[in-house]
């Protein structure tokens, strides 16, 4: 038995207390500080640091010189040090807890990633040193480069896209290449309409347009509609497996050979590479262009708006027209190629340098230190966790397609018809227990979606809580306690807030009240 005693959990009931109605003169709550925006803090007539005056020169800044005191409060360097203190502490990481988020792969960050990037030779070199000075960091990439060939059965890779979504944009360029090889103006491009927003926009960015493709009963894309849809003006189609609806879509192969078929190419969104790695190579699906998120299956840093890194697989029909710049094994060590040379095949340059330097040192930290058998591992302990959250969870919420799942799995909002309380407010109670929501109405295929994705970081203690959590807020809605939802979050620091105001008439500028 836990030892709890010296540690009450229960409200002070004798002082007839709750969390809501209890304040303090500060606004603090024990350890949860309450933080004013840095402009409050401090004064504008001091500063942190003592300044010369500046010495009399001409401004080359064109007639637009500021023209008045920027009002900025001077802090001292325990007020700065306080004030991004408690602000991290209102955020919820995956170092805090488990991480729902279905789609996004919120896992765990390892250490011994941080420390390797941290090393003298590679967090200190220069994109723009001499190619002789940085043999060992271009080693790197190539390495890393191999394992991403041999992983997904590609024969080529760009290291160079950002992100995502930027490595979609560096696929779908890669194809309209290669039409333009073969003299063809092909216009469409087909999308399964569970894609992530980012597929349509990337192909819409270049100057395709999308058609949407319905799915199946069994939340898999729908192959004749797929098939009546394949025509001369068909030049990709985008899809993500596993789905979005986390699901292996059965009949991949069939897709890839009538996209083929059709004359066109076939682009996997690798969002869910986390489900499959060591297990499927997408090369062998038929799969022609590929980006990885290395921030959801190798276990780079993710959120914040990045660093973050997108490379993308190719396989034979679209390797000769990668993008710049790229490595190759050189008579005298690794050389970088940086310029298309007449004759040459790649559409050209996507970005200044050759990719996200201390991404990739993560990420192959993250490959070495499991090994192949660890990399498969991950894939099968992922889905093993998400069926594990499905079977305990399917007697009480409502799933949207039969399992088994794969690395997330779906539920609905029907279990909630009749109890006042909607998938939103269901959301914000879930903060209350101390979880981030789920990912919440997507994909906007089912109506009230809640996705679920508890990677494989997860042990089954940390796993099992979860599940204790929403099966009793499950309960409490349907036992009629609206009220607990309604107003949620009650014990965030600034409780609920009006997000659909927030997004429409955003307060941009701090303005000093008189």
């Amino acid at each position: 038995m836990m030892n709890k005693q010296g540690r009450p959990t229960g409200l002070n009931t004798a002082a007839n207390l709750s969390p809501n109605s209890f304040t303090t003169h500060t606004g603090n709550r024990g350890l949860e500080q309450d933080e004013l925006l840095i402009y409050e803090i401090g004064d504008t007539q001091r500063t942190g640091v003592d300044l010369e005056d500046l010495p009399v020169f001409e401004s080359r800044l064109g007639g637009i010189t500021r023209d008045n005191e920027i009002g900025l409060a001077g802090l001292s360097e325990p007020e700065v040090m306080r004030h991004y203190t408690r602000l991290s502490r209102k955020n919820y990481a995956i170092d805090m807890g488990l991480y729902p988020l279905g789609s996004c792969t919120m896992k765990h960050n390892p250490r011994i990633n941080e420390k390797v990037a941290r090393l003298p030779g590679l967090a200190d070199i220069h994109p723009l040193q001499p190619i002789s000075t940085v043999q060992g960091a271009l080693e790197l990439m190539d390495r890393l480069a191999h394992w991403l060939k041999t992983l997904t059965g590609m024969p080529a890779v760009a290291m160079s896209p950002k992100a995502g979504a930027h490595g979609e944009l560096c696929g779908l360029m890669a194809i309209r290449a290669a039409l333009d090889k073969r003299g063809e103006n092909r216009t469409i491009v087909l999308a399964p309409e569970s894609a992530h927003g980012t597929n349509p926009a990337t192909a819409a960015l270049c100057g395709y347009k999308v058609k949407s493709i319905p799915a199946n009963k069994a939340g898999r894309v729908d192959l004749r509609a797929l098939k009546d849809a394949l025509g001369p003006d068909v030049a990709a189609i985008m899809l993500t497996n596993p789905n979005t609806c986390g699901l292996f879509e059965r009949d991949i192969i069939d897709i890839a050979d009538a996209v083929h078929a059709a004359g066109g190419y076939f682009y996997c969104d690798g969002a869910n590479f986390n489900a499959i790695v060591g297990k499927v190579r997408p090369g062998d699906l038929g799969v022609d262009a590929m980006h990885i998120n290395l921030h959801k299956t190798f276990s780079t840093p993710h959120g914040g708006g990045g660093p973050g890194a997108g490379p993308v697989v190719l396989s034979e029909a679209l390797a000769p027209f990668a993008p710049v710049p790229y490595v190759i094994h050189g008579k005298d060590g690794f050389e970088m190629v940086e310029h298309v040379t007449g004759g040459g095949e790649s559409f050209g340059r996507m970005t200044a340098f050759h990719g996200q330097m201390g991404m990739n040192i993560r990420a192959l930290a993250f490959m070495m230190s499991h090994g192949s058998d660890g990399l498969a591992r991950v894939a099968e302990d992922s889905v093993l966790n998400a069926n594990y959250v499905m079977a305990s969870l399917q007697d009480i919420m409502t799933l949207s397609f039969e399992g088994p799942c794969m690395h997330e799995c779906l539920f609905d909002d029907r279990f909630l018809e009749g109890t006042g309380v909607t998938t939103l407010d269901f959301a914000k109670a879930m903060i209350d227990e101390g979880y981030h929501p789920m990912t919440m109405y997507f994909p906007l295929v089912v109506h009230g979606a809640m996705l679920i994705e508890p990677t494989e970081s997860e042990s089954k203690q940390s796993v099992d809580q979860f599940i204790g959590a929403l099966r009793h807020l499950v309960t409490q809605a349907k036992s009629g306690n609206s009220a607990l939802f309604t107003g949620a979050p009650y014990l965030a620091p600034l409780k609920r807030l009006d997000e659909t105001l927030a997004a429409r008439n955003p307060v941009l500028r701090w303005r000093k009240e008189d």
